[in-house]
């Protein structure tokens, strides 16, 4: 039986700290962050040079710059954007939902306090999803109010990735951390396994409109499906925690992991357009303004594209 959460606001002051292993879960910092920023940071830079035919030098500044206003909690691990307004955003992090209505410089708590959410995947128009660490939640009304979701044939609430087909909004699939990768097409009340080859260690989960599956997986890079997950192959050598289709033109992909990583056709070729030594984490695009796009750096900062991803600078 479904249970409701109520949104809940209260105001909070971010002082960014550096961010602490989760005790619970050592296996998870050493795949995610060990493998997405040292062990694959110098794989990328050459699957990037050898994809886009370029050199594979950033086309923007090195991210170094300090930390701004982003929560005071341990993890950064989803973003969404408004449908409507381009500024008002909302971060999944390891301690509920935040909200900023000023384009990421200030943050308020929103809802799910307390709760690890590890993505943020929309379904339909007022349709949101929260997926994540023993958490999976449903809002019908935009994110006004949460509804925990626990359907069958899933094999645990361990949701590492979480997205929706656009093409079939009834169609979802999830990434069962260490087992696999499973699929709804009855809108989340029911799943069945899709894959255990790929998922088990995916932590970035997207659907083409043409209902190709892209996967993060750590530990085999960015693997790509055509026939619904029943086989793979591998597109970049890269792990990655987050990727978004800009909603004008699918095509154009970004992809968060040493950095972002951007394509503009489909995921066949890529080139880096922002470096993050530290690593970044959850991207997103604009809806309304499908030119701006947002991620989440392990560097405690939150970067802003106005061009469709080509160039990035901190927010402040």
């Amino acid at each position: 039986m479904a249970t409701s959460t109520k949104k809940r606001r209260k105001p909070q002051v971010q002082a960014p700290q550096r961010r602490q292993p989760d005790a619970s879960r050592p296996w998870l910092w050493a795949l995610a962050v060990a493998a997405a920023v040292a062990a694959v940071a110098a794989v990328i830079g050459v699957a990037v040079t050898r994809s886009s035919g370029g050199s594979g030098t950033p086309t923007s500044t090195e991210a170094t710059a300090p930390a701004g206003g982003l929560p005071n909690t341990p993890d950064y691990h989803s973003l969404m954007v408004s449908q409507t307004d381009p500024k008002n955003v909302l971060l999944g992090t390891h301690n509920g939902l935040f909200r900023s209505t000023d384009a990421g410089r200030t943050w308020a708590s929103d809802a799910l306090v307390g709760q690890d959410a590890m993505n943020l995947v929309r379904s339909g128009a007022e349709t949101l999803w929260v997926a994540g660490h023993m958490v999976l939640a449903k809002s019908i009304d935009g994110g006004s109010t949460w509804s925990n979701v626990r359907p069958s044939g899933l094999p645990g609430l361990d949701v590492h990735g979480f997205a929706a087909d656009p093409g079939k909004p009834r169609t979802l699939y999830a990434a069962i951390a260490g087992t696999g990768l499973y699929r709804s097409t009855d809108g989340g009340n029911s799943f069945s396994v899709v894959s255990t080859d790929v998922g088990p260690a995916v932590m970035a989960l997207a659907v083409m409109p043409d209902g190709r599956i892209l996967a993060g997986d750590m530990q085999k890079g960015l693997m790509v499906s055509r026939n619904g997950g029943q086989t793979w192959t591998r597109n970049l050598r890269a792990g990655l925690m987050g990727l978004a289709l800009n909603p004008a033109d699918p095509k154009r992909v970004l992809a968060a992991g040493p950095g972002v990583l951007l394509s503009t056709n489909g995921g066949k070729t890529w080139k880096r357009v922002l470096d993050i030594p530290d690593g970044g984490g959850p991207v997103a695009w604009s809806n309304s303004n499908p030119k701006i796009a947002y991620v989440v750096g392990f560097d405690r900062t939150l970067y802003r594209s106005a061009d469709s991803g080509q160039t990035w600078s901190a927010v402040r």
